[in-house]
């Protein structure tokens, strides 16, 4: 069920568009710097503690997972929005054009997160019915089975949604590279605000673990941007 649910939530969010360029070298230095900077995150961690521990931080993981696609859908318009106005007059009519697969992967997000939480809601009422206990279990069993499917799939579909900015590859190539600058500054912004400040440690350290992140993720996106232009020809203007 696990691997149907990745299928799927791939399936969906990970759409190759006519624009996307795939570029290999970019990918590994993206998995190498993810990797470093868990390594980093999680030595300052190990040295300076964390609030509520290691379960505060697996806990914040799994809501940057969720964050990240709703920050998307809220303020990705905006970045998508400046960024055909910024195309030249003679392409901004094919960009638009090119908007229907980006708006059916947030529909289908949309859709996930109503399914979960109507699951969650009608398990809550039906369970407190008294209808007997074979089929009280029944329905419980049919909720958990809909539940083992389902949140995994969310969790697939945000990591998906967020990884390839909601198929926006397939208005311009350069799209997504954009709005994961955004995106993880924001994620940035809310964590310093939902933790109430920055991490623990000295300054040095506190500085590194809050702009580490950010700085590397722009560093890597600016860089991809630079290879699209110099090796495969993606601009955003002639």
């Amino acid at each position: 069920m696990i691997r149907s649910a990745r299928r799927r939530a791939e399936a969906i969010f990970n759409q190759p568009g006519a624009g996307r360029v795939e570029d290999r070298v970019v990918t590994r230095v993206q998995l190498w710097r993810a990797i470093v900077g868990l390594a980093a995150s999680l030595l300052l961690i190990y040295a300076y503690g964390a609030d509520e521990g290691w379960s505060g931080v697996a806990n914040d993981g799994v809501v940057k997972v969720i964050l990240a696609p709703l920050l998307l859908i809220f303020t990705g318009p905006l970045v998508v929005i400046g960024f055909i106005r910024y195309a030249p007059a003679a392409q901004r009519r094919v960009l638009r054009s090119r908007l229907r697969e980006p708006l059916k992967a947030v529909g289908w997000y949309v859709g996930i997160l109503v399914g979960v939480g109507l699951v969650l809601a009608g398990s809550a009422v039906l369970l407190k019915q008294n209808y007997g206990t074979l089929l009280n279990g029944l329905v419980a069993l049919a909720l958990l089975i809909g539940l083992v499917w389902l949140l995994p799939f969310l969790l697939f579909a945000s990591a998906y949604a967020a990884r390839y900015a909601f198929n926006t590859s397939n208005v311009h190539a350069a799209l997504p590279a954009a709005l994961t600058v955004v995106l993880v500054w924001e994620l940035t912004l809310c964590s310093v605000a939902l933790d109430g400040g920055l991490p623990h440690g000295p300054p040095a350290a506190q500085w590194c673990a809050a702009l580490g992140g950010p700085i590397s993720v722009t560093a890597v996106a600016l860089w991809e941007l630079h290879r699209m232009r110099t090796r495969h020809g993606v601009r955003i203007r002639p």
